[in-house]
């Protein structure tokens, strides 16, 4: 997985660094970064963003990413538009293979079809060269964390009816049928 958009957050590793033991990756976004988030997330504000992710071997020839992201972000509630701040914590785990490893064809069954199991683990992703865009995983899984629908705490809803009883329901068309219904 390699990012040559420059407007996109980047933190590439060169895979050939990466031994048995795991080397922990620590990436603290400066100004900059915090800009190229912002754009990238479509938010009104991101505060902070750090990640702590554990880099090391998987298998014979792929690499496992596990850690943590953290970020503050803020965004325009849906309901009144004023600035809500969200706090990001999420769990890293994915698992890259080179493009032409045996690991990473994808399973099929005889119809060409591809097996996925719902409960299992994700399918390895593949990266070609010689790096892996860290940076870029950590912010795609702080991006799958931010809520859709932010709405600012304590909203009071009391001017809004969501179901009332008392209003008049139209007739049903097929009410007329009904006294049409014959006794058999």
């Amino acid at each position: 997985m390699t990012n040559h958009d420059s407007e996109a957050f980047s933190f590439p590793v060169k895979v050939g660094h990466v031994s048995a033991n795991p080397l922990t990756v620590t990436i603290s976004a400066d100004q900059t970064d915090l800009a190229k988030l912002k754009a990238q997330w479509d938010v009104l504000d991101v505060r902070a963003f750090e990640a702590e992710i554990a880099v090391g071997r998987w298998k014979r020839d792929g690499v496992r990413l596990k850690g943590r992201v953290r970020a503050t972000i803020e965004q325009h509630c849906v309901v009144t538009l004023d600035p809500v701040r969200q706090q990001i914590d999420e769990e890293v785990e994915t698992v890259f293979l080179p493009e032409n490893s045996r690991l990473a064809k994808r399973m099929t069954d005889g119809s060409g079809e591809m097996f996925l199991d719902p409960e299992g683990p994700d399918l390895p992703d593949t990266f070609s060269g010689d790096t892996i865009d860290v940076g870029a995983v950590a912010a795609e899984f702080a991006a799958l964390a931010i809520d859709p629908y932010p709405r600012k705490p304590d909203l009071d809803y009391a001017d809004r009816i969501e179901n009332d009883e008392t209003t008049d329901k139209k007739p049903s068309p097929f009410a007329v049928l009904q006294g049409l219904k014959r006794d058999v």
